[in-house]
């Protein structure tokens, strides 16, 4: 598979290290509005730089593309690469809005071609680990959910971007609370039906930079996201309560639980983890290409979307909303 890359900020790199990892796949183009910036992710690898990324498709130099670009553009390089009979595995969020998520769909049901959302939690070591411990019944079912992070979204920490929500859809729900909507309700087993949220907007940013929301989901599991920007420790945890016990869940520590007062390790974090989660993610998707199912489903990753839009309206109205998700599992 000749894979390219469109957009070479944040998480390029670690796309590129992912295909050189992988046999059977080769970089072959990155494109970059930056052509130094894309140059820095593709020299290592020999690969082509364009600034344009319908040049890049046209050039016929790949077969499947990762889009790691701003929100609002991914549904207009969705329809790109489907036209041109490019698979594509497109960062979260899918798209800024539902009906930019069934276009993108559509367009690439109609050309034949793969869409996965990367979803990267789902390829994470220390949330597989709290999955895998799940699986066995140790702990019973899950009960409660708090998922707690923090960000940064005083401007000028991150570029202009994200601070335009028309090109990024919103502030720190979008970006940060999708992450933490889709691993807690593929921990938590089921969609949402409900959500309340309310959101703060601090440092003059004109999008939100810290919120809470409130979830049920379908199986009766409660699950809280608190989002805090600037925070003297930065902080990603998740706690899950169960029947019989608890668990901690932290990428820079690991994954620990609790029965009885007994405490023990489920997974001690690595440097490496990260990257390996990004391989990962990357041979899922070449496995989907090949006619597997993809880890992550669409219909989770629409669900995620449709949280963070619902979140967004229960906020402004300061009411709880009702979510009209189809009812299935949540992968």
């Amino acid at each position: 598979m000749r894979l390219g890359i469109v957009g070479a900020g944040a998480v390029a790199g670690l796309h590129a290290k992912g295909a050189a990892a992988l046999d059977g796949v080769e970089l072959t183009a990155v494109c970059d509005l930056l052509p130094e910036a894309a140059a820095a992710v593709a020299e290592p690898w020999g690969a082509d730089v364009f600034t344009d990324y319908l040049a890049m498709l046209a050039a016929g130099v790949v077969d499947a593309v990762v889009i790691n670009t701003p929100h609002s553009l991914h549904k207009e390089m969705v329809l790109a690469a489907a036209a041109h009979g490019v698979h594509v595995l497109v960062e979260k969020p899918m798209a800024t809005t539902m009906a930019d998520c069934h276009l993108m769909e559509q367009a690439c049901a109609g050309a034949d071609v793969v869409m996965v959302v990367g979803l990267i939690q789902h390829f994470m070591a220390e949330k597989i680990a709290l999955q895998h411990t799940l699986a066995t019944g140790a702990l019973g079912q899950v009960l409660m959910i708090h998922d707690y992070r923090s960000t940064d979204y005083r401007p000028g920490t991150r570029p202009a971007w994200f601070f335009d929500k028309s090109i990024s859809g919103g502030g720190a729900f979008i970006n940060i609370g999708a992450h933490c909507l889709d691993r807690s309700l593929w921990v938590g087993g089921a969609p949402a039906t409900r959500i309340s949220a309310t959101t703060l907007n601090r440092f003059g940013s004109p999008v939100e930079t810290d919120g809470t929301m409130e979830l049920l989901l379908a199986n009766g599991v409660q699950l809280r996201i608190t989002i805090v920007s600037d925070t003297p420790q930065n902080i990603d945890e998740m706690l899950v309560v169960c029947e019989f016990g608890t668990v901690t869940v932290d990428p820079r520590r690991g994954s620990f639980m609790e029965i009885d007062g007994v405490r023990s390790t489920l997974h001690t974090s690595t440097p490496a983890d990260i990257q390996n989660a990004f391989t990962a993610q990357l041979a899922d998707f070449i496995a989907a290409v090949g006619g597997a199912e993809p880890s992550v489903s669409g219909q989770h990753a629409k669900h995620v979307v449709e949280l963070v839009l619902a979140a967004y309206h229960s906020a402004d109205s300061g009411t709880a909303v009702n979510v009209a998700a189809t009812l299935q599992p949540t992968q």
